[in-house]
């Protein structure tokens, strides 16, 4: 059974939304017959390198509310995370523009660490307080995750793997995902949010029933 999980590394409900996922893929009966797609979707496609001012500014003025109520929901969030084992700091968020992640997670899926690769940049991003448009954060972190150095270099000073980020965000508006995190199975059934692992395992169970009636 393949499930596809479209997501940003900017997302923070994404992050929270793989540890969720996570924990519904390890009760699952069937687990060591999922596999697991990771694709790319940029909530501000027009984000620069690097945003000015911090992130409740940002969201405050992105959602037309006070900064007061921007800080109030980032604690929100940042309570529900902890409960999922996520460290927010909001404070330390960079706000950038996220393509160049998202084709070095296409080359670290290529080197079979897709999974690692997107943990890292959530947790550089979210908790470290990384600026994940840099190239060189980039290559340390792509290093870390144990994609050669000179494959990570080569594909930030090119296109490559551009087709591929836009090849997902094309599909995504094929199907009519508007937000993220969005889980598919098998291109047949999904489900939009982070939902609680209860939920997200209904859907592993309904895509796996669906999967056996059509081979019946």
């Amino acid at each position: 059974m393949h499930v596809e999980i479209w997501s940003d590394i900017a997302c923070p409900w994404c992050y929270v939304g793989k540890r969720r996922f996570e924990a519904a893929l390890a009760a699952f009966e069937h687990r060591d017959e999922v596999t697991v797609t990771w694709r790319s979707f940029e909530l501000d496609p027009e984000a620069p390198a690097e945003r000015e001012g911090d992130q409740a500014t940002h969201i405050a003025r992105k959602y037309g509310i006070d900064r007061e109520q921007a800080i109030a929901s980032q604690q929100n969030l940042a309570q529900i995370a902890a409960g999922e084992g996520i460290e927010m700091r909001f404070r330390d968020v960079k706000g950038a523009n996220t393509f160049d992640a998202h084709r070095i997670v296409h080359l670290a899926a290529a080197h079979g660490v897709q999974e690692a690769m997107i943990e890292r940049l959530f947790r550089a991003h979210q908790t470290e307080g990384e600026l994940i448009s840099d190239h060189d954060v980039l290559t340390r972190l792509a290093v870390e995750t144990g994609v050669p150095e000179d494959e990570v270099r080569a594909t930030l000073a090119s296109d490559r793997y551009g087709a591929q980020v836009r090849e997902d965000e094309h599909l995504a508006a094929r199907i009519k995902i508007q937000g993220v995190p969005f889980f598919v199975v098998d291109r047949a059934i999904g489900i939009s949010g982070a939902q609680p692992p209860d939920v997200l395992g209904e859907l592993l169970k309904r895509g796996w029933e669906k999967r056996s009636a059509a081979a019946a």
